[in-house]
């Protein structure tokens, strides 16, 4: 009596079937995930960059290690 109330299972495409949905479910998460990645780390870490190098001066830096003695190849005492 119960069993004719029950519908039959599906036996045929039911690998199919998930596959698409799985697929989908898939590419939206890789995709949204690249998408956070891009504006959340890529971009903040690009501008963070060109606003350092936006004022920078290597001769500035390069005579602060000097004089702090970071680099003793330029600290001749031979003359």
């Amino acid at each position: 009596m119960s069993a004719a109330l029950l519908p039959k299972p599906q036996m045929r495409g039911l690998l199919a079937r998930r596959m698409k949905f799985h697929l989908l479910g898939a590419f939206l998460v890789s995709m949204g995930s690249a998408v956070l990645y891009k504006f959340g780390v890529a971009e903040p870490r690009k501008q963070a960059y060109a606003d350092f190098y936006r004022n920078y001066d290597p001769m500035k830096d390069f005579e602060a290690m000097k004089a702090a003695g970071v680099l003793e190849s330029t600290q001749c005492k031979c003359w």
